[in-house]
C-alpha cells in the first residue's frame, strides 16, 4: 500500500478539504485528488463524500482511517529503529528471569530516557553475529568459550559475577542445609537440561564439574523453568543450580529451598559485550552506568573458570 496516499488520506480527515491538506503536505490539491483516487481504487472504495464544506469520510472512509493512522505509526516507529541515535538502544540477554534482565531493569529506572529493545539471542555465535552486523548494540555473556577468544572488533568488561545456589526440593538430602560447600555436593545428581553443548554456559559447568567433581546431568528435553522447578519439587533425588540474581515465583506447596554455596563459590560471570565502532550514543551510557558502582567480579573465595577474562 502506497503510504504517501494513506498519509495524504488521513490528512484531508483532519483539515476537511482537500485544499487544506495539499497546503499542509505542501503538493498541489491536484496531487491530493490523484493520491486519493488512487488509494480509493486499490481499496475498492469510496472514501470521501464531497460536501459543501469540503470532505467527509464515507462509512469506508470513517472503517479505514484508525488502520490508517496505525500503518502509518508503524512506518515511523520501523524508520526511527534505524536512524542513528534516534532508534532504540537493542541489547540481547540470556533469559527474562536472569541476573542480565535485572541489570538492564535497573538501567531502565536509572536513565528512563533512553528508549529499549531487550532481546534473547540463543548463544555467543548468535551474539557475536548480532553485534558485528549492528542488529544488537550490546550483549551480556560469559566472554568466550575456551579456544575460541572474541574476535579483535569486539570489546568487553566484566560487569557481575553472579553466585551460584543450589536449588532443592523439600525431601531432598540436603534440603535442610543453610549453607554448602562445593565439596558437599559430590556425588549428589545435578539436574540441568537447559545445557547444550557449544554455548559458553556449557563451557562454565563442564569446568565446574572438572574442577570439583560434580554431577550434573543434562537429559531430557528442557521445558523451560516452571517445568524444572516441578520436577525438582517431587523429586528427592534431583536438585539443580540457580543464579543468586534469577527471578523465580514457584506454588507455595513446592517448598523449594535456594542454598548459598561456598568454599569456595561459584559465580557466573556476566560481561557486556559491543562492536567498538558501534555509535549508538546511549551505549556508553549503559556501559557507564553497569561499572560506575564497587567492582562486581573477582571476589575472594569465589571461582571461575581459567578462560574467563579478568577485566
Amino acid at each position: 500500500m502506497d503510504l504517501e496516499a494513506v498519509r495524504t488520506f488521513v490528512a484531508v480527515v483532519d483539515s476537511g478539504q482537500f485544499q487544506k491538506a495539499a497546503a499542509d503536505l505542501s503538493i498541489t490539491q491536484q496531487a491530493v485528488s490523484k493520491r486519493v483516487a488512487a488509494l480509493e481504487r486499490d481499496l475498492g472504495v469510496r472514501l470521501f463524500t464531497r460536501t459543501p464544506r469540503g470532505a467527509e469520510p464515507t462509512v469506508d472512509g470513517q472503517a479505514f482511517l484508525p488502520h490508517a493512522r496505525e500503518l502509518l505509526r508503524v512506518a515511523e516507529r520501523a524508520a526511527a529503529s534505524v536512524r542513528t541515535g534516534r532508534r532504540p538502544l537493542r541489547v540481547d540477554v540470556i533469559n527474562s528471569r536472569g541476573a542480565a534482565s535485572g541489570l538492564m531493569r535497573g538501567f531502565h529506572r536509572a536513565h528512563p530516557g533512553i528508549d529499549l529493545d531487550v532481546v534473547m539471542l540463543f548463544d555467543i555465535d548468535a551474539a557475536l553475529a548480532a553485534l558485528r552486523s549492528g542488529t544488537v548494540d550490546a550483549s551480556f555473556r560469559a566472554v568466550a568459550v575456551p579456544g575460541r577468544p572474541l574476535p579483535d572488533d569486539i570489546e568487553s568488561v566484566r560487569v557481575l559475577d553472579e553466585p551460584l545456589q543450589l536449588l532443592t526440593g523439600p525431601a531432598h538430602a540436603l534440603a535442610g542445609a543453610r549453607s554448602l560447600t562445593v565439596a558437599q555436593l559430590a556425588g549428589h545428581r545435578i539436574w540441568m537440561p537447559g545445557i547444550v553443548p557449544g554455548t559458553e554456559w556449557a563451557a562454565y559447568y563442564d569446568d565446574l564439574v572438572a574442577e570439583f567433581g560434580l554431577t550434573i546431568e543434562a537429559s531430557g528435553p528442557n521445558f523451560g523453568s516452571d517445568a524444572l522447578l516441578d520436577t525438582v519439587a517431587d523429586t528427592p533425588a534431583l536438585a539443580t543450580f540457580m543464579g543468586e540474581y534469577t527471578r523465580l515465583v514457584w506454588p507455595a506447596g513446592h517448598g523449594l529451598r535456594r542454598i548459598p554455596v561456598t568454599g569456595p563459590t561459584p559465580v557466573y560471570p556476566h560481561s557486556l559485550l559491543w562492536h567498538r565502532d558501534n555509535p549508538h550514543p546511549a551505549l556508553t551510557t549503559l556501559r557507564a552506568h553497569l561499572t560506575a558502582g564497587p567492582a562486581g567480579h573477582g571476589a575472594a573465595g569465589t571461582w571461575v573458570p581459567d578462560w574467563v577474562a579478568p577485566r
